[in-house]
């Protein structure tokens, strides 16, 4: 994603070669999702290059390879995952947590697999579940047995808030196709953990995303006054404006939290003229 062609010459420095485009990223924001994993374990090469372009504190929330997520469904992938995590292995801190995300097929009734297969994961890594099965949502139960294989795993539920992409009519080409591809799911704001993830998708309006994401301003306010170390992933359909979003939600939650440490300046797109 840090490689997003309508960021280039606008937020990043334009050209930058494959080996300078995570660190210019990285001057913007302090995490990101590995979503590439979910497709293609890295090799070596890329995973040194990763960790040579970041530093310690920059954070990676990697998704498992989709063979052992999707394919196998958490059973029998063990050799996938083994080179997974070996492959990853360079970056040391630098993992802020696995991301476990699930098919929507994936229900209660898969709980006792996703059990087993947390008990299996290292604890030397955060582990995050992302569930798109409506029952976790809508149906108590469900909600508190998911819960409870989480807790016992202390493993975090990472909501992917998409209510204000699915509020009105989509307007613009990308967000006709959002949403086609993404859950159509109620908000989740119940953090397990000290290390909370969220996943938001807005509008291709700037504004109406910032509008959107009013609530989750108050509640990431609330879990840094409870000690927790919350991380915000900001999306829209089309990405274009989202490094700009990201800090505008930064700011407007350190705007009722000013012992929050503000992001440091991005590294400039352009250098700098004598005019």
């Amino acid at each position: 994603m840090w490689a997003h062609t309508p960021w280039q010459g606008r937020f990043l420095p334009h050209p930058l070669g494959p080996d300078e485009r995570l660190r210019a990223y990285a001057s913007w924001c302090n995490a990101v999702e590995g979503n590439t994993t979910f497709y293609a374990t890295p090799d070596a090469r890329t995973v040194a290059s990763w960790a040579r372009q970041t530093g310690e504190d920059f954070g990676f929330l990697l998704k498992l390879p989709r063979t052992v997520t999707h394919e196998r469904r958490l059973a029998g992938g063990e050799a996938e995952l083994r080179a997974f995590l070996d492959a990853i292995d360079p970056l040391g801190p630098r993992v802020a947590a696995l991301w476990v995300q699930l098919p929507g097929s994936f229900g209660p009734g898969d709980l006792p697999a996703l059990a087993a297969f947390l008990r299996t994961l290292p604890r030397t890594h955060r582990v995050a579940v992302e569930v798109r099965h409506p029952a976790f949502f809508t149906q108590e139960r469900a909600a508190r047995l998911l819960e409870g294989v989480l807790r016992g795993a202390r493993a975090e539920w990472v909501p992917f808030d998409t209510t204000v992409l699915f509020a009105e009519r989509p307007v613009t080409d990308a967000e006709r196709e959002a949403w086609t591809r993404k859950p159509r799911l109620p908000r989740r704001t119940r953090a397990l953990t000290d290390r909370p993830f969220v996943r938001y998708i807005g509008r291709d309006d700037a504004e109406r995303t910032a509008e959107g994401w009013r609530p989750w301003i108050e509640v990431f306010r609330t879990w840094l006054r409870e000690g927790r170390s919350p991380t915000m992933f900001i999306h829209t359909p089309d990405n274009a404006d989202a490094l700009a979003l990201a800090r505008r939600f930064h700011d407007e939650v350190r705007a009722g939290l000013p012992e929050l440490e503000p992001l440091p300046e991005p590294m400039p797109a352009a250098p700098p003229t004598l005019f």
